[in-house]
């Protein structure tokens, strides 16, 4: 690692001076170093948004080109406060120059320019995580593989997992050694094929195909190595191998890559991330500059020094010390309750406590390891009367009568987008049955024809009865009508005249009950949100509307301005703060999860994530763990969760019990096992162990 030498800094008085004297010294070091390799390690609300922000605005007043700079993110929200920020600091001209957004946004940009360069058009469809689901689902049956015997789920999981890997078809056919990999080899090839065959990608072509559209074309790449001098990500222990890829590509020429990001916060091993790429960035840039940012100014004392007590623990780790100039704080509550419904009337007692002294519904949030904690949580919620809003629920542009308009939209724009059509085909009813649908589809396949043009020609179709040749005559020239003036009416005139056109709102409209209208008020959000897109955005076309919705991610929508508490899994709260943060379920098989303790890799990402859940708390943080809960349908009697025992005990106060497990009873394998071959034997109290009820709880040899 080479020493830091610090650039000379402007004039007194000069903009870019003025923009470091609002910086700590970490931060102003991490600002103001502008060339080569960087790497700024931030701990949590150690300020790296803002440390990231003014080094763009800095490298603007430098004289660099706005043009010339490429910031990446994970969130579209997260994209769209970095361009406000950096747009008050130096004029939203300027500002607006910068290429800023998710990997998924800027590649999908980047593809839409050079889509023909790989095979597609610039009208691609991407398909979100239910489309590519359905097109497994339809890959499945024309492969004759059950449904029963391997999830259609798991089937695209593994093909993701094997693209956010940069596996292609042919390598993990080439691989695959149990029966399930086979299968998935199948449907991966067929899955591809038919992707192609619709102009569509999935979310994580949008990745590869950039890389490919790199490794096919060297003129193309080296045009986007001139244009993009400076490379700056967010969040990077959260790439995968895809996104590292494409970057290493981007960067070779100037080599001026600065990435930021915690390690202690790398927490989606499960949907590819991999945290060898910020742990081994120094072993990839050995002249890289590492700056550390340590200072936090989100949580007390003591919430951090839980935090830094539990990580700790881990072994692969970068090291630094958070620290903070903020009160000591509160202690931290560990409540230990009977079981599962009396840890959800103790998080109602701590939430009435909060309002009662003067804080916000929204101040609160109730953070879990998985979604089926939260419905023991809900009832005792929705029984006192308290607010509260679950992120992660259906979204709504989940919803099918949002979705049913968005494909409409989707076929105008990509008539080869074989989903959308056969989702909207019959939605309103057109009198096509099943049969006809067949029919079409088979001959279709047949001629070598996409399905669109299939409905084109439905009169040459053998079998095909007159009423069906009709109405999939009908339906192709209305979709061919407004395909043909899509560029001649501005995007929300066109969406609103083709859904009055559909029938849609006229079908929910006469139907008159409470959910017809809802439907119908839903579609009316939908044709609202395109004309203020438009206002916002004049020169955009619908096509960009139609990719802008299809990369948001529900954390995109998450409010916390508004008046209920907010629920949500642990992996969903990541970069969110709280005053209060309350966190149940710390048992051993929940919080680790089973799976987790005989892995180190994903014994050390559950620790990660726990210590995710500390750092959102600002002032107040409760930890919650149930002697009895039910799971899988069956009741389980778990033990405290082995975290409880890494945090310092004169940070904790102890609810209920002597509720925190001693550390010498937390191993690598987990908690020892109770050495009495019937009772069960609370190890901390030397109590035979009851239920509510006053049965003993008996457990069988070491299935504890």
């Amino acid at each position: 690692m080479k020493s830091l030498s610090l650039q000379k800094l402007p004039r007194q008085g000069e903009a870019s001076s003025f923009l470091l004297e609002q910086l700590n010294e970490p931060q102003r070091k991490a600002a103001e170093t502008l060339e080569g390799p960087v790497l700024i390690l931030a701990g949590a609300g150690s300020g790296k948004t803002r440390a990231l922000t003014y080094r763009i605005a800095y490298m603007i007043e430098q004289g660099i080109r706005p043009q010339d700079i490429l910031a990446l993110t994970f969130t579209n929200k997260a994209a769209g406060e970095m361009k406000e920020r950096i747009a008050k600091l130096v004029g939203e001209s300027k500002a607006s120059g910068v290429w800023a957004g998710t990997f998924h946004a800027i590649f999908a940009r980047i593809l839409r320019m050079e889509a023909e360069a790989i095979g597609y058009t610039s009208s691609y469809s991407v398909y979100d995580a239910d489309d590519s689901l359905s097109v497994v689902k339809a890959v499945m049956n024309s492969l004759g593989i059950s449904q029963q015997q391997y999830t259609p789920n798991a089937m695209r999981n593994a093909i993701s997992g094997a693209k956010n890997k940069h596996i292609g078809v042919q390598e993990y056919q080439r691989e695959a050694g149990s029966i399930f990999e086979k299968q998935a080899g199948l449907i991966y090839q067929e899955y591809e094929k038919r992707l192609r065959a619709n102009n569509a990608m999935d979310f994580d072509d949008l990745l590869l195909n950039v890389i490919r559209l790199f490794e096919m074309r060297p003129d193309i790449l080296q045009r986007y190595q001139e244009r993009f001098r400076y490379v700056l990500i967010d969040e990077y222990q959260d790439t995968n191998k895809a996104q590292y890829t494409a970057v290493a590509m981007l960067t070779r020429v100037h080599n001026n890559i600065c990435v930021v990001g915690d390690d202690a916060q790398s927490i989606y091993r499960w949907r590819g991330a991999d945290i060898r790429n910020i742990l081994d960035f120094e072993r990839d840039y050995p002249q890289a500059v590492v700056l550390r940012l340590e200072q936090n100014y989100r949580s007390t004392k003591t919430i951090l020094s839980a935090a830094n007590a539990v990580i700790s623990n881990n072994a692969d780790q970068l090291k630094k010390e958070l620290w903070t100039a903020n009160d000591d704080g509160e202690l931290i509550d560990v409540v230990r309750c009977r079981d599962d419904r009396e840890e959800a009337e103790q998080i109602v007692k701590y939430i009435r406590q909060e309002v009662r002294s003067g804080k916000e519904y929204r101040d609160i949030a109730v953070l879990y390891r998985t979604n089926a904690q939260s419905q023991a949580i809900e009832d005792a919620l929705r029984r006192e009367n308290i607010p509260y809003t679950i992120v992660g629920g259906v979204s709504f542009y989940k919803r099918k009568e949002v979705k049913d308009t968005l494909a409409y939209l989707k076929l105008i724009v990509n008539e080869r987008d074989s989903e959308s059509l056969q989702r909207i085909v019959n939605e309103p009813p057109r009198g096509l049955g099943k049969t006809s649908l067949q029919l079409i589809a088979d001959y279709a396949e047949r001629e070598g024809i996409s399905l669109f043009d299939a409905y084109c020609i439905a009169e040459s179709i053998p079998g095909l009865q007159k009423r069906a040749q009709t109405a999939a005559l009908d339906f192709s020239a209305m979709i061919r009508r407004f395909s043909g003036v899509r560029n001649q009416l501005r995007p929300d005139e066109l969406a609103r005249t083709l859904i009055d056109a559909t029938g849609l709102l006229r079908m929910y409209e006469e139907d008159g009950s409470d959910e017809a209208l809802d439907r119908w008020n839903n579609i009316q959000r939908v044709l609202s949100h395109i004309a203020e897109y438009h206002d916002k955005n004049p020169d955009a076309t619908l096509e960009q509307y139609v990719q802008e919705i299809a990369l948001l991610s529900d954390m995109d929508n998450v409010d916390t301005h508004g008046k209920a508490v907010l629920m949500m899994t642990l992996h969903s709260a990541k970069g969110l703060e709280f005053p209060m943060v309350i966190l149940p379920g710390l048992e051993r098989g929940l919080y680790p999860l089973s799976k987790a303790e005989q892995n180190k890799d994903e014994l050390e990402e559950e620790r990660r994530l726990f210590y995710v859940g500390i750092t959102r708390a600002e002032k107040k943080l409760v930890l919650l763990h149930a002697e009895k809960r039910y799971r899988f349908g069956e009741i389980s009697y778990p033990m405290p969760s082995g975290f409880l025992s890494e945090i310092t005990p004169e940070l904790l106060r102890p609810i209920g019990g002597k509720a925190i497990p001693e550390l010498s009873a937390w191993s690598s394998g987990g908690f020892r096992k109770p050495r009495h071959e019937h009772d069960f034997i609370d190890e901390y109290s030397g109590q035979k162990m009851t239920d509510s009820s006053g049965e003993k709880v008996r457990f069988i040899d070491e299935d504890v």
